[in-house]
């Protein structure tokens, strides 16, 4: 008898829940507030960035030779937010992919005297200022602003390597001679290496320039250094 009227109880408390809880449940889920709770809410703004980008550190110094035979260095990038890269014109590989990302982003930002392209070669044995050139012309680069540099072997790799920990070295066992990263480097106008955070808020460092999603990242970024 007890046992009894402890399942009507429960019974009872069941129904006046379905009654006062579904049909709020049902409104949520046609409305599409059921993602709105709190928790949910506060979740999703801990995740988003706040849109500021995260500044690594001083970009290594330079002084190179650009396809026109003159001296380039990073004070000429001063005042100029730039994207920088290590490359190789006879690259068969990822070379020919990263120009064409440099390609759009020149595209996308002709004509602001702000913003410039460093392409550095890691064989300057080979690219020389006139192969640079034609490489250029090949290209159909249009920006005065876009300089393909090149100047000492050990100098470069050096700098590729221990200044922007991008790696690039000569290598007899692939084909082309040599490998490298496939990354971009963010620099703004203070010559700051600067970046933006991924999912978890870890600082991303370099841009994929293999990547669409990597190069869209790169021109919203870009945007908004040239607007600081």
């Amino acid at each position: 008898m007890f046992k009894n009227k402890s399942y009507i109880g429960i019974s009872f408390i069941v129904l006046i829940f379905g009654i006062y809880a579904v049909p709020k449940i049902v409104d949520r889920l046609q409305s599409g507030d059921v993602v709105k709770a709190d928790r949910l809410d506060k979740v999703s703004s801990k995740s988003n960035s706040d849109n500021k980008l995260v500044e690594i550190g001083p970009a290594p110094k330079f002084e190179l030779i650009n396809q026109n035979n003159i001296k380039i260095s990073n004070e000429d990038y001063r005042g100029k937010v730039y994207v920088l890269e290590f490359f190789f014109t006879t690259c068969p590989s990822i070379c020919p992919k990263m120009n064409q990302s440099m390609l759009v982003l020149e595209k996308k930002f002709f004509g602001n005297p702000n913003f410039g392209i460093a392409s550095i070669t890691i064989d300057p044995v080979h690219d020389t200022e006139e192969v640079l050139k034609n490489h250029a012309e090949l290209l159909g680069v249009k920006s005065s602003n876009w300089h393909f540099l090149t100047g000492d072997k050990n100098v470069i790799l050096s700098l590729a390597n221990k200044g922007f920990n991008l790696y690039a070295a000569e290598n007899d066992n692939v084909v082309g001679g040599f490998e490298h990263s496939g990354l971009f480097a963010l620099i703004d106008k203070n010559g700051n290496i600067r970046c933006r955070k991924d999912e978890f808020g870890n600082p991303i460092l370099y841009y994929d320039g293999l990547d669409k999603n990597g190069v869209r990242d790169l021109q919203q970024d870009i945007s908004m250094l040239l607007q600081e």
